[in-house]
């Protein structure tokens, strides 16, 4: 196998690597029942005229299953913080104390849980639509090297490597999705 059809299958699996970190990532954002600082990692808050995340202006705990507790490193951004996690639309309402800023998590109603599992489904197609274009992208790549005097039986070889990444990555995809599904409709 010539050495630009090698760097298109690396690149080609680098992007579909980067698909599945992406969706897991965003699987880290839908909720599942129990508290988690994961469920926090959409909102900014203002800090001195900056958009800075919530870990960085504050320490996020859960001391249970249904509560996440987030201390400020400064006592004046108490408000800015409460003010970000309401403006963030997450579903939470924040309580403050003084001193600390208490969420109570409320359990998910059954039409919660599925929309959840519809938006779980929905990043997941998200993800197969990326590792589709990294599959086009490549066999593009590879039609190209076939013009520029590439044999024919090393680029058919190629596209066949390319189509058994694809499938590999979909059926990941589809696992990832069948546990965040279960972790979502799990009571």
């Amino acid at each position: 196998m010539t050495e630009e059809i090698e760097f298109i299958l690396d690149s080609t699996k680098e992007s579909m690597v980067g698909s599945i970190a992406h969706l897991e990532k965003e699987f880290l954002n839908i909720r599942a029942g129990k508290a988690s600082p994961a469920m926090l990692g959409s909102v900014f808050v203002d800090y001195y005229g900056s958009q800075t995340s919530l870990s960085q202006v504050s320490k996020i705990s859960v001391p249970d299953a249904r509560t996440i507790t987030i201390q400020p490193f400064e006592k004046n951004m108490i408000q800015p913080i409460e003010k970000a996690i309401q403006i963030a639309n997450i579903g939470f309402n924040p309580m403050n104390n003084g001193d600390v800023i208490i969420i109570s998590v409320p359990p998910l109603t059954e039409e919660r849980r599925r929309d959840l599992a519809k938006q779980a489904k929905a990043e997941a197609e998200d993800a197969k639509i990326g590792i589709r274009n990294a599959r086009k992208d490549a066999n593009t790549d590879i039609k190209k090297q076939e013009k520029d005097g590439t044999s024919e039986d090393i680029c058919k070889k190629a596209e066949e490597d390319v189509q058994k990444l694809t499938d590999s990555y979909i059926k990941k995809i589809d696992e990832l999705l069948a546990v965040k599904e279960a972790e979502i409709m799990k009571v």
